[in-house]
């Protein structure tokens, strides 16, 4: 929407998933895994559903031709740092978190090995960007808005109060990237969408029309 495609105007849904909302049949029949997000595309006939964020992201570029490479080698740089976090996101958020912020025993064995972990994926997206504005190249794309929210707040917002357990200030490129990322007006606006916690100011339950962000 912030590039001014047509089509791209959505309603944002609240699901909660501490009442286990998940689990009803009207989200079941979009996304049978029982995992935020989904998305339901109501300009098709029928509609199209997609899930897993990945493949949200995926959809989402390619019907409006936007933030995903045309060139077939950096598309290829996109895409496999997309799966990247796909597959890396598993281990700071179900692994050391649960381990380190939720696990009603703090055990030595997996908080550690999960921590050192999370470190080697920082160590590689620090190197990364080391030379690197985005993720992928020069240019903001899907890959980035996949690993801002997990990477992003664990340089910048102390993901698990563990800012100081992961020696998060010494990744100086994930920093300076994920501030970027965060000054973007458009990412300034997502992060309000479906949020309930926090400052009010911060908040918007759930998300149907632009002007909802004023109100």
């Amino acid at each position: 929407m912030a590039l001014g495609h047509e089509g791209a105007e959505y309603d944002a849904h609240l699901i909660n998933i501490g009442e286990g909302a998940q689990f009803g049949s009207d989200f079941v029949a979009i996304n049978p895994n029982s995992k935020i997000p989904a998305l339901l595309d109501h300009s098709t006939s029928p509609p199209t559903r997609v899930f897993e964020s990945a493949a949200i992201l995926i959809y989402l570029a390619e019907k409006f031709g936007a933030f995903i490479p045309v060139d077939p080698a950096q598309r290829a740089e996109c895409l496999s740092w997309l799966m990247w976090q796909m597959g890396a996101g598993p281990f700071l958020g179900g692994g050391f978190g649960h381990f380190y912020a939720y696990a009603p025993e703090k055990l030595e064995y997996p908080i550690d090995r999960y921590a050192m972990e999370v470190k080697r994926q920082l160590d590689l997206l620090d190197k990364n960007l080391a030379n690197r504005r985005y993720l992928s190249g020069d240019e903001y794309d899907i890959a980035d808005m996949a690993s801002y929210p997990w990477y992003g707040t664990a340089v910048l917002h102390n993901l698990y109060d563990a800012a100081e357990f992961l020696n998060v200030a010494s990744y100086k490129n994930v920093i300076r990237w994920a501030e970027e990322i965060e000054e973007r007006p458009a990412v300034q606006r997502g992060l309000r969408v479906n949020r309930v916690w926090g400052p009010e100011e911060h908040q918007l339950a759930e998300r149907h029309d632009a002007s909802d962000f004023d109100s």
